[in-house]
Parts: C-alpha cells; structure tokens; sequence
C-alpha cells in the first residue's frame, strides 16, 4: 500500500511578521509523521513559505526569510495559515494578502489566521457572521474595524466552518495541534506535542489567561513561582502546611500574606485549580470521573461531584455529555 501525499500547508510571510507565528505551527506540521498500511511513519504535511515575492523578508525580530514561492506563483494548498505582525496591520500587505486569499479561497480546505493574522483575513468578508478569536489585546480593534465578525477574546483558538483563527503566538501551535489530530488523530498529535517538548494540549475553549498566569502577573517575590509548582502538583499534598514550606514562611503568616494578596484563601485557590483541570479533562479525555479525582487529589469521586456541581452549577457527567453535544452539533453545521 502506497504512502498517502502529505498535505501541503502554505504559510504567508511579508516584512513585519511575527516570527514565531511563523516557526511555531511549521515545526509543529513538520513534526506530524502518518503511518501508512504498511506501518511506515511518513511525512503528513508539506509546509511551504510563501511571500508576498520571492524576495526574501525580515520578521519584527529581525529574522530574515527566504519564500519558497510568491503569493501569485503559490501551488495547490491544502490549507493556508496567515500569521499576525505589524506589517499586515500597518502596510499594504494586509489588501495584498486579502486579495490573494478571496481569489485562492474556493480551491482551500482550511483557511487560518495566527494572532493578529485575522487583519488579513476579515478583509475578504469570508469571516462575516462568524465567531471568531484573535489575541486578546487586539480583540477590541478587530470588533471596531469589522463590526460583523463575532469576536470572542477569551479562547485560544476558535474554528467556524473551514475557517480556524487563534490567539496569540503560542496558540498557533495549539491551533496547529487541534488541525494535526483532525487530519491523523489524536495519537499523532499527542506525539508532536512531545516531541515539540510541549506541557499539554490545551483546548481551544481554554481561555488565553490561565490560572496559574493571572497569579504570576499578581505575585511578587517567593510567591511568583507557587502557582506553576501546584498545577504540576494537583495529585500531591498541597495543605496550607504544604504550599508555607514551598514559600519559606509559617502556615499562619503564608496564609495571611496569601489572602492579602489574592483575595481568597490558599484552599480556595487549590480548589479551582483542581476543577479547573477536571473541567479540561472532561473535556479532553475519556477517563471516568473516578479515576480524574484520584489523579487530581481530590479524595473520592463524590467530594469532587460535589465541588463540581458548586461550582459549575452541573454534574461532571452533565458537563461533559453537553460538551460533548455540543462539539457534535458544531461538527454537523459545518
């Protein structure tokens, strides 16, 4: 049985792009390897960078590019991603890329926008109508100037139909992720995010600020580093005694200092990490709500329904059936 062609993924460039919008969701693709009848791991994608010419260009970084193609010379594209930078948004580039994009667009799978990438998007009128994501700090700009977009700031990637657009940066990988297990599976996309030495697989219904970020943001000294250390750490002890040895102080002293400065005791704050965690795995996996409690350290299955059920006004296995229907719903309409 011959080997299936890799699907060819064109990524657009132009003078002022963000640079990692660029690498990031390439070596992610470059990384997805298929298996055929055979059992052989082949290549799945094919990744081309194109540009606005053939000459080369220069990332907001400093990064110099070489195309492999101009825009007007492009070859059949499976699916096109356009990364965000300064340069879609402030130079021509953005009508340029527009243009190319609603002439291409009926002989495209999938069209998807990095970050700020969407300016180069929503031009076309392809995205009237549609929800859609783009990094947070721009979220209100894009509503203004295209005020029949659906703009949602809070996930890290959104698809509608064949058109997929994402927040910032990172995103695009866990964008380019959720594309790699649409095409090969979840297996192969689990294997990439190792191999790219990823923490997990995030969603694209998580939001862009986690948890453990908006404590870093907040905190300062021997507490700045807590937050990571306990979402690594939801199936080990984390009493107050605990978390006080982590950060140096006494139990009464940390939990005081930690009140102050988050507004909620340090139970509370483990808590919503824990279910926060239960909600993506519910999300995200088929483990029975037994054995999510037993790896998060809540206690036994029926604390954590209770807990869940304060929290999100529903059972675990409500939330997940209706994620699930509704992820199935969305299928059908696009």
């Amino acid at each position: 049985m011959t080997s299936q062609q890799p699907r060819r993924i064109g990524i657009v460039g132009y003078d002022g792009v963000m640079g990692l919008d660029i690498v990031g969701p390439a070596e992610a693709f470059a990384s997805a390897r298929g298996v055929d009848g055979a059992g052989a791991a082949d290549p799945a994608y094919e990744v081309v960078i194109l540009g606005l010419t053939d000459r080369p260009f220069t990332t907001e970084s400093g990064i110099v590019f070489k195309p492999r193609h101009s825009l007007q010379a492009a070859p059949a594209l499976d699916t096109v991603i356009v990364p965000g930078g300064r340069g879609l948004r402030e130079s021509d580039a953005g009508s340029r890329v527009s243009a190319w994009i609603l002439r291409r667009a009926p002989a495209i799978r999938r069209i998807v926008s990095v970050c700020t990438g969407i300016y180069g998007v929503a031009p076309t009128g392809l995205l009237d109508g549609r929800r859609v994501a783009t990094h947070w700090r721009f979220a209100g700009d894009l509503a203004r100037r295209f005020p029949k977009l659906r703009v949602d700031p809070a996930p890290l990637f959104i698809k509608d139909g064949p058109f997929y657009t994402s927040a910032g940066v990172t995103a695009g990988m866990d964008l380019a992720l959720a594309l790699i297990e649409e095409d090969c599976g979840r297996r192969v996309a689990l294997a990439v995010a190792r191999e790219l030495v990823m923490y997990l697989k995030r969603p694209g219904g998580q939001e862009q600020f986690s948890e453990p970020l908006r404590f870093q943001i907040e905190a300062s000294d021997r507490f700045a580093d807590i937050a990571a250390w306990i979402a690594s750490h939801l199936h080990a002890d984390l009493s107050v005694e605990t978390l006080a040895g982590k950060a140096a102080l006494c139990p009464r002293h940390f939990s005081r200092r930690f009140r102050r400065t988050f507004g909620r005791p340090p139970a509370a704050f483990v808590e919503d990490m824990r279910l926060g965690e239960i909600r993506r795995r519910l999300m995200t996996t088929r483990h029975t709500v037994e054995a999510i409690a037993a790896s998060v350290g809540f206690g036994d299955s029926d604390s954590l329904r209770r807990a869940f059920r304060r929290r999100y006004g529903v059972s675990p296995s409500d939330f997940r059936n209706r994620f699930n229907s509704s992820r199935a719903d969305r299928n059908e309409a696009n």
